[in-house]
């Protein structure tokens, strides 16, 4: 295999490896870490990212961003559970409704009144926390355990979270849509070359419309999962979510710029950055050390880092090794 094979495949999976790897140290150092227990707990919890980041992706790959899916998810996990005590498939629309209007309100703003996606996304970024915390009386919102509403975010299935088991189906969906439609091809054509896109007469404001919508969607989802995991509707839940979905695309070889991206990759990267915050768990477990919260967000910010240069090297190389053949 030629060298410039090697780097394309290195940059193009890096997230993946790094992931295995830091599988591999966890396992090696730790009790448990690959114990059922532990397994099940971050995938459950992590669920919850991986929806919003999932939205994010499609965002971002059509050249946008939103930074609303946090408060989003907020406002999300509030309506769910003043609608809960209605029973869980009341509960669970009603906090994806929610979730639906934000990003139709973002999806108008951004492509029928032609407002910059960051100013559009941070100006419902504040309303729909606003709203969330009006909706909540300033305090968490407790749902109805009668109803079954809390077995969406605490039971199992097979064996395994249901978050889990809706994530991976929304992941499975989104894979599809990117690489088996005509709305995925558009997608990575919008956020490549707008112009062109909309000169080959292909539906640009349609398929960001979308994009914006389901990024609403599922962070409303995100939120239903939060308040039956939790239960209880968090109103001032969700801040930073934009950030770690951000962080996730971005790992996962996602450019920022648009036209170039991958649902697979971007769960990698969830996984990678939750696996992260449940190592230095482990490693304050064992009392070598102790990290707070905060210290633990600045190594998740530092890897971030290092894996972005490192992952924007590895293009240029490649780049540069494309040229000299």
């Amino acid at each position: 295999m030629t060298r410039t094979r090697w780097i394309s495949l290195l940059g193009r999976y890096g997230v993946v490896v790094a992931l295995l790897l830091l599988i591999l140290f966890g396992w090696l150092r730790y009790d448990y870490f690959l114990g059922f227990f532990n397994i099940s707990s971050v995938l459950r919890y992590n669920s919850m990212f991986a929806l919003v980041a999932l939205g994010m992706c499609f965002v971002i790959m059509t050249g946008g961003i939103d930074l609303s899916v946090g408060s989003t998810a907020a406002l999300g996990s509030v309506v769910a559970a003043l609608f809960s005590p209605q029973g869980t498939w009341i509960g669970l629309g009603a906090g994806v409704g929610a979730g639906l209007c934000v990003g139709l309100v973002n999806a108008t703003l951004v492509t029928r009144l032609k407002i910059m996606p960051f100013i559009a996304t941070l100006a419902t970024m504040l309303a729909a926390s606003g709203t969330a915390l009006l909706l909540a009386d300033n305090q968490s919102v407790s749902v109805s355990y009668d109803s079954g509403f809390t077995s969406i975010g605490q039971d199992n299935f097979f064996g395994f979270p249901i978050p889990a088991w809706i994530a991976l189906a929304a992941y499975v969906a989104g894979w599809i849509i990117l690489n088996f439609t005509s709305t995925g091809r558009g997608v990575l054509a919008v956020g490549g070359n707008e112009d062109a896109t909309r000169m080959m007469g292909l539906p640009v404001g349609r398929i960001k419309f979308l994009v914006y919508l389901a990024s609403g969607g599922l962070a409303g989802l995100a939120g239903v999962i939060l308040a039956s995991q939790f239960g209880a509707g968090q109103p001032i839940e969700g801040v930073g979510w934009e950030l770690f979905a951000i962080a996730a695309v971005v790992v996962g070889g996602t450019l920022l710029t648009g036209g170039v991206g991958s649902v697979g990759a971007t769960l990698a990267g969830v996984l990678l950055l939750g696996i992260l915050f449940n190592v230095l768990n482990f490693e304050n477990g064992k009392g070598w050390i102790s990290l707070s919260a905060y210290w633990q967000s600045v190594i998740r910010g530092l890897f971030l880092l290092i894996v972005v240069v490192l992952q924007a090297k590895l293009a240029a190389r490649g780049d540069a090794a494309v040229r000299d053949h």
